[in-house]
């Protein structure tokens, strides 16, 4: 169980247009998708902050508190701080990939979706 921050970084390979950069004298490194974000990372931690709905965000908090913790929550979104080595590389593909989804273009969003029925 559990996924390294360059297993991580990696699982981004998967998300069209994704944009890496640094941030806070290179604590962090910000992830966008044309220019919005759907999360961070924190290499030293090794946490990653993850874009939610708010009712995904309680839930995810609620049920698991030793992997997920609220990391801050906007109008329409939740945001969580999750435990890399806590857990699954499934679950966290899934978890960043909803993430993504929520900021991307809808036409890239439809565009990846429409692929990945022909990758399985």
């Amino acid at each position: 169980m559990g996924v390294t921050v360059d297993e991580f970084l990696a699982m981004l390979d998967t998300l069209p247009e994704t944009e890496q950069s640094g941030g806070g004298g290179g604590s962090w490194v910000s992830l966008k998708v044309h220019g919005k974000g759907f999360g961070y990372v924190w290499e030293k931690t090794e946490t990653v902050g993850l874009k939610t709905t708010l009712d995904e965000q309680i839930a995810l908090v609620s049920e698991r508190p030793d992997v997920f913790e609220v990391q801050f929550t906007t109008n329409q979104f939740g945001w969580v701080v999750v435990q890399l080595a806590k857990i699954e590389p499934d679950e966290l593909l899934e978890l960043v990939t909803e993430a993504w989804c929520l900021t991307a273009p809808k036409r890239l969003v439809e565009a990846h979706e429409f692929g990945s029925l022909y990758d399985e």
